[in-house]
């Protein structure tokens, strides 16, 4: 898998919900939904544990930039 980096706000945001980095690489892996905004990023959807948990990021060459979690 690629690097994972996280905006500020993503990473606010992960901490805020609850989710480690470990969930959210595990979610990246394997989400139940995946769709591509308009905007162009990629919105993806996964259960951890008994919650679920969606991402948005932006897929570069080198890396995944994390922009939201929710």
């Amino acid at each position: 898998m690629k690097e994972i980096i996280y905006i500020d706000h993503a990473e606010k945001r992960r901490k805020q919900r609850g989710f480690t980095t470990l969930e959210i690489e595990l979610a990246l892996k394997s989400p139940e939904i995946t769709k591509r905004r308009k905007d162009g990023r990629i919105e993806i959807a996964a259960k951890v544990k008994t919650r679920t948990v969606k991402i948005v990021y932006e897929e570069e060459e080198n890396y995944l930039k994390i922009v939201s979690v929710m």
